[in-house]
């Protein structure tokens, strides 16, 4: 297949859905997965589909598979390969916040085990298999622009010490993206770290007010919520090869939330 594939986990919502979308946009044969079942993430796969300009065959791919598993990510893979053969970039998008925003000195040990699995521990291990395929076909089919990108967080610098589970595992993801992109440039894999900061979303949804608060008052230089094609055009230009000479970049994509100012 010489059309190029894009895999984006947690895809069928919110900002992982934007990128796929974009990517779709952009020529890409797009594949998602998540955790939710084929027939709940039908209506993303069909807009996806009406991005791909009608052409035959490229249609998306939904695969249920939760990255916290490993099981789930090694036939998510091959859902993948046997629909379209190839893989082109990865983009590690899923993740949780913990099931109740609780304080540091009352955070629950299960809570932090399940965060950390899918927030760090699945990335790690999907991008190791997926880097692995990447490496196969740059024997088989040459050199090309091939890409893994981390979807982070402010919050990976920005305390929040009513999450601190979340915290740490976009904190680890940062170093992940570090630790990949030392390893693999020696192959043409560039990997990078988009982070966003206040993005519109299901997951913020529960804290719509607060912010809404925050960004009245100067929170942010850019006065407004991001959205998810706000963080789909970060990851597009990455994707598509356009920032070359850069792996292990970290994109901010947050309003100027974490710039400093007197």
């Amino acid at each position: 297949m010489a059309k190029r594939v894009a895999l984006v986990t947690g895809g069928a919502r919110g900002i992982g859905l934007g990128i796929a979308l974009r990517l779709a946009d952009d020529g890409y044969a797009v594949a998602i997965s998540g955790r939710r079942s084929v027939e709940e993430a039908k209506d993303a796969v069909e807009l996806i589909n009406e991005c791909c300009h009608g052409e035959p065959g490229f249609g998306a791919l939904y695969v249920q598979a939760d990255v916290a598993e490993g099981r789930a990510r090694a036939r998510l893979l091959l859902a993948v390969e046997e629909r379209f053969g190839r893989l082109d970039v990865l983009v590690n998008n899923a993740g949780i916040a913990p099931p109740v925003r609780a304080d540091l000195l009352e955070a629950r040990e299960e809570h932090f085990d399940a965060v950390m699995a899918t927030n760090l521990k699945g990335p790690y291990f999907l991008t190791q298999a997926a880097a692995a395929w990447m490496i196969r076909q740059h024997e088989s089919l040459g050199a090309g622009h091939r890409a893994i990108v981390n979807i982070g967080s402010v919050s990976a610098t920005v305390a929040s010490t009513n999450r601190g589970e979340y915290c740490l595992s976009k904190a680890g993801v940062a170093m992940a993206t570090r630790l990949w992109a030392a390893r693999l440039a020696e192959f043409g894999i560039g990997v990078y770290e988009v982070r966003p900061g206040i993005i519109e979303s299901d997951m913020t949804e529960g804290v719509r007010g607060k912010y809404d608060t925050l960004i009245a008052s100067g929170l942010l230089i850019e006065k407004r919520w991001g959205t998810a094609a706000d963080v789909a055009s970060a990851v597009s230009v990455l994707a598509r090869g356009e920032l070359p000479y850069a792996t292990g970049s970290v994109l901010v994509v947050d309003g100027g939330l974490t710039q400093q100012r007197l």
